[in-house]
């Protein structure tokens, strides 16, 4: 097979590969972007299940580095669906002419790292081999499917779905007696969708979850054009909130406020929808009794939806709210109010087995003609270990972090000169708005490539000891409040086998926005250059 060299080399096409690309050809440099799906998009590619749409308002789940392009896009509803996203991202590559520097149906299953020449060699499953002297794994945090281990999955004689591989074509499950098991975030938006269409619907539940609604609608033209008028207002004020949300964050204590005025804070932002439901106060994920109250009131909610009760107590989460992402949601609950969905509860006792014609489940063969898997992803590390990255030595980064990842800003790790990770386990991410937190990701490697390249380095490393200090760090902000206290994929658990660890940074957008900025202040302090 023949082999291509570049200065940059990239892994992803989604918001930040194409950013990235964007970047380092503004720095002269010769880059290459190889991607594993046919088009842009990312996560948006691959996640095509009926009712796939962005947990961030589309005003602010944007590019913000091009105020043209802020200008131009126009959003049709508050919450973008699927499609939406993806004719954006596809808008963007077309008008930086991006296509023309990526390589799609491009699977790369291994990575080497040269000392002698400081090179990396990326190779795809053709064969094929690119090498760059700088490599960026631009692979997103929500984007290696997990599957469930659950005997005779492979048994199924219909068809199975899995949401984040959703075909592209449409599924119509007219007709059809469908069974879904998980009920996380892609399973919340699927699930009224599919109920619609199937004959019978029967939901498998291991552990319910909050979902605040979103109360979507089409998008008011004047509210677009007064963001519009003050976007810059907007995107600095949501720089100064934990999450990157341009949200008003009460700071008081609930134990503070009275029962009404707990209700009343409460329901404003019920009634507001989405993400920003846990900033009523301040307290709500680091003491018990506080989390309790907020717990209650969207299980009460919960109640008053879902007709019937027994069914309505096994939808109310028993966990911490917040503990795990929380879900924004059209129609869930309502949704088994119908006729035709059944809720079955396998917190206690596991699904059985998968059989030929079902799904076995308290001693009962569920009779299926169509499965979804909606058992989400292995978040943060996995796109990381699935391929063979090996740096200086032979050890693979899979085995290094098999007790746990570690990382210096979510950026870098100690011997694997050359590599950068967008939104890698240590940074923000999955805790924050996902495109402000990728732009600046994107924008740090590009100003380090660019200073690398002033001054002549030909190789970037974190320091071990930068490493081990930040991802203490982050290991202790993780044991801060009630964030660890629920299992959940921040701490690897809903993937069987994968090391107890706190995967992002807790600390909030200031305060890591503030640490990469002094570290370059302080000459690219952590990092060595060769």
């Amino acid at each position: 097979m023949s082999e291509r060299e570049y200065d940059v080399v990239i892994v992803g096409a989604g918001f930040a590969g194409m950013y990235l690309l964007h970047r380092v050809r503004k720095l002269g440099m010769r880059a290459r972007v190889l991607e594993a799906g046919s088009d842009v998009g990312g996560t948006w590619y691959w996640n095509r299940y009926p009712g796939a749409r962005c947990d961030v308002e589309s005003m602010q789940y944007s590019y913000q580095f091009d105020d043209d392009l802020q200008q131009e896009w126009s959003w049709s509803e508050r919450y973008s669906p699927q499609p939406e996203i993806l004719k954006y991202a596809q808008h963007v590559s077309e008008r930086y002419d991006l296509r023309r520097d990526i390589d799609f149906n491009t699977r790369v299953t291994s990575a080497a790292y040269d000392e002698d020449s400081a090179r990396w060699t990326l190779t795809s499953e053709d064969g094929e081999k690119t090498v760059g002297h700088y490599f960026v794994m631009a692979t997103g945090c929500l984007s290696a499917p997990n599957w469930p281990k659950i005997d005779g999955l492979d048994s199924f004689g219909g068809p199975t779905y899995h949401t984040a591989l959703w075909p592209h074509e449409k599924v119509d499950f007219t007709g059809q007696r469908v069974g879904v098991i998980g009920t996380g975030s892609s399973a919340i938006q699927s699930i009224p969708h599919i109920a619609r269409e199937a004959k019978h619907l029967t939901v498998f539940q291991r552990t319910a979850n909050y979902a605040i609604p979103a109360h979507n609608a089409p998008l008011d033209p004047e509210r677009e054009r007064e963001i519009k008028a003050h976007y810059s207002e907007m995107r600095a004020r949501a720089k100064t909130t934990p999450g990157g949300l341009d949200v008003v964050y009460n700071q008081d204590s609930v134990h503070d406020a009275s029962s009404k005025e707990q209700f009343a804070a409460f329901e404003h932002n019920w009634q507001r929808g989405g993400l920003g439901f846990m900033s009523a106060f301040g307290d709500l994920m680091m003491e018990q009794s506080a989390n309790d109250i907020a717990a209650n009131f969207v299980r009460d909610k919960i109640r008053a939806t879902v007709n019937d009760p027994a069914t309505a107590e096994t939808l109310c989460p028993k966990n911490i709210i917040g503990a795990k992402r929380l879900c924004v949601d059209i129609d869930y609950f309502q949704t088994y109010n119908r006729e035709n969905v059944e809720l079955i509860d396998v917190s206690e006792k596991p699904i059985e087995a998968i059989t030929p014609s079902g799904i076995r489940a308290h001693g009962i063969e569920h009779q299926i003609d169509a499965l979804v898997i909606a058992t989400g992803f292995d978040a943060m590390t996995g796109a990381l270990t699935r391929v063979d990255i090996r740096g200086r030595g032979t050890v693979p980064l899979a085995e290094r972090w098999k007790d746990g990842p570690s990382s210096y800003l979510g950026l870098a790790m100690h011997d694997f000169p050359n590599l950068f990770t967008v939104t890698g386990p240590g940074s923000p991410s999955v805790f924050s708005n996902m495109l402000p937190t990728i732009e600046q990701h994107v924008d740090w490697i590009a100003d380090c490539l660019g200073h690398a390249q002033k001054n002549g380095y030909k190789t970037i490393e974190a320091d071990a000891e930068a490493e081990r200090v930040w991802w203490a760090h982050c290991q202790d902000l993780g044991k801060i409040g009630l964030k660890t206290v629920t299992d959940s994929w921040y701490v690897g658990a809903n993937v069987a086998g994968k090391a107890r660890v706190f995967l992002p940074y807790f600390g909030g957008i200031p305060a890591y926005f503030k640490k990469c900025e002094e570290v370059v202040e302080n000459g690219y302090e952590g990092f060595s250059f060769g």
